[in-house]
C-alpha cells in the first residue's frame, strides 16, 4: 500500500474537523507580538492601521484594547520630539519610550513589554549609530546602545531587542544589564537583519529614513545565508537569549536554516512591507486579507519561528 488507489491523502481533507486533527503547524496568540509606535503627537494611518503613532496616553488606551482581546506581548518603538547626532532621546530618562513604559508597566503587570533598542529613530541623520567622518562608527555606538537598553529596563521593559546590527552590541548590552543587576532580563537580538526593500512603511511611521546613504554597511546583504548563521552564532555566544530574522517572508529559508542550527528561541519580524502588500492587494479586491495573512503567518511559523512580531497581531486576536 504505497500509492493510489490504496493511499488516498484526501481522506483527511474532507472537512475542517478532519483537517484540524492532522494539522502540523498551529498559530497561537501567545506567540505573537504587536508593534506599537509612541510619539509626542498621534498620527492615525487609516490605510495601514498598524503603522499609526500613539501618544503615551493613547498607547495606554490601545494596549487596553489589545489586552482585552488577548494579546500578551507588545514591542515599543519611539519617535522623539527632537533628534540629535547622539540619539539623546533613545537613552534619556524621560524619553518617549521610557515614558510609555512607566505608564504601561503598573497598569498591565502581566503584559510582556519589549522594546526596540536602536538609534535610528533618534538620530538627526537617521542612521543606527554614531557618525564619524561620514560613516557609522561601530564601537562608539555600543555605549549608547547599552545605555538605551539599561534605561528601558529601568523604566519597566521585560525584554530588550537590539536591531542596530552593530558588531558586539549584544555583549555590550548584556554586560551593561548585568552591571546594574538586571541579569534576569532577556536579550532578543535582531541577529540576521537584512538591508531590505520591505521596510518602507515602517520608516515612514517611525520617521527613521536615513538622510544620506543607506544601511548596507551594517545591515546584511540579502544574498547571504551562511553569513546570517555566523551572525546568529556570534550573538548567542555574546549572550543573546533569543535571535530574530528580519524580514520574515522573503527569508523563510534563513529562518529554517537557523532553526536547524540553533536551539535558542527564534523570532521573525513580519515587516511593514509584507503587511502593506497584502493590505493593498486586499483593498484592490485582488485577495482576501484574512486568508492571505493567516497563510503568510503560518508559513513563518512552519519555517521554524517560535515568536512572530506582526502588525496583524491585533486582528489575529479576533481571527483565532
Amino acid at each position: 500500500m504505497s500509492s493510489y488507489p490504496d493511499v488516498r491523502l484526501r481522506r483527511f481533507r474532507r472537512n475542517a474537523s478532519l483537517r484540524g486533527l492532522v494539522r502540523e503547524t498551529h498559530l497561537r496568540l501567545d506567540q505573537f507580538v504587536m508593534p506599537l509606535f509612541v510619539a509626542p503627537e498621534s498620527l492615525r494611518n487609516e490605510q495601514l492601521p498598524g503603522m499609526s503613532r500613539y501618544t503615551v496616553e493613547a498607547v495606554v488606551r490601545e494596549v487596553e484594547e489589545l489586552v482585552r482581546a488577548g494579546v500578551q506581548a507588545v514591542i515599543l518603538f519611539g519617535i522623539p520630539a527632537e533628534k540629535d547626532e547622539q540619539a539623546t532621546g533613545a537613552w534619556e530618562d524621560d524619553g518617549i519610550v521610557q515614558q510609555a513604559l512607566r505608564a504601561l508597566r503598573p497598569r498591565f503587570p502581566e503584559l510582556v513589554l519589549m522594546t526596540d533598542v536602536c538609534l535610528c529613530e533618534y538620530t538627526s541623520h537617521g542612521h543606527c549609530g554614531v557618525i564619524v567622518d561620514g560613516e557609522v562608527h561601530n564601537d562608539r555606538s555600543l555605549e549608547l546602545l547599552a545605555r538605551t537598553a539599561v534605561s528601558h529596563v529601568e523604566a519597566g521593559a521585560d525584554v530588550v531587542a537590539p536591531s542596530d546590527m552593530m558588531d558586539g552590541r549584544v555583549r555590550a548590552i548584556r554586560d551593561a544589564l548585568d552591571d546594574v543587576g538586571s541579569e534576569s532580563v532577556p536579550v532578543l537580538a535582531y541577529s540576521a537583519k537584512y538591508a531590505s526593500a520591505f521596510y518602507g512603511p515602517f520608516r515612514e511611521a517611525a520617521d527613521s529614513t536615513p538622510s544620506f546613504g543607506d544601511r548596507r554597511g551594517y545591515q546584511m546583504d540579502p544574498a547571504n545565508v551562511r553569513e546570517a548563521l555566523r551572525e546568529c552564532e556570534l550573538d548567542i555566544e555574546e549572550g543573546a537569549d533569543a535571535i530574530m530574522i528580519k524580514p520574515a517572508l522573503p527569508y523563510l529559508d534563513v529562518i529554517r536554516a537557523a532553526r536547524e542550527s540553533f536551539d535558542v528561541p527564534i523570532g521573525a519580524y513580519n515587516v511593514s512591507g509584507e503587511y502593506a502588500m497584502v493590505k493593498a492587494a486586499a483593498q484592490a479586491g485582488w485577495l482576501e486579507e484574512r486568508q492571505a495573512a493567516l497563510e503568510s503567518l503560518t508559513a513563518i511559523k512552519r519555517a521554524g519561528a517560535d515568536l512572530i512580531i506582526s502588525y496583524w497581531t491585533k486582528d489575529l486576536a479576533q481571527w483565532l
